[in-house]
């Protein structure tokens, strides 16, 4: 199963979740502090909600495709590498209280986009660790290797 990942930055997460529980008809599958995760089933989404800045409007953070296994991570690496993009590699990070493998790669506008498998769930990881201090949920909202094209 392969679902797309949006993944906004809000400042009141509170708000957002009443809002996006109303909207799709469905409660949170995941809530940590600063963070809340939808597994939409209809349309297939996987919407993900991180803790911004109070001040701020709510941006995209990033876009995602959740595949099953490790392996698709690896297929997709090697096809996104074939048609000559940039990609940037994690393996057994703790990324969105989970750990997961990944590969990124920018779009023209600059939009991050990971192809990722959640390996376990790490509830009780913090917002950031594992082999890049700068994932999917740090606090600077910065995704590695996407900004200079690594």
């Amino acid at each position: 199963m392969s679902r797309v990942q949006l993944a906004l930055r809000v400042a009141d997460l509170q708000g957002s979740i009443a809002f996006y529980s109303k909207l799709f008809n469905t409660t949170p599958a995941k809530l940590r502090p600063g963070y809340a995760n939808f597994a939409i089933a209809e349309p297939p989404l996987k919407l993900v909600l991180i803790e911004g800045e109070a001040d701020e409007p709510t941006r995209l953070d990033h876009l995602g495709v959740e595949v099953a296994t490790t392996e698709d991570v690896t297929a997709a690496t090697t096809r996104l590498k074939q048609a000559g993009l940039a990609t940037f590699e994690e393996n057994d990070t703790s990324c969105c209280y989970a750990l997961q493998d990944k590969v990124w790669v920018t779009g023209p506008g600059e939009e991050p986009w990971e192809v990722y498998v959640v390996k376990a769930d790490a509830g009780t990881l913090g917002r950031t660790g594992g082999s890049a201090p700068q994932a999917c949920c740090g606090t600077s909202g910065e995704h590695p290797g996407v900004r200079d094209g690594a």
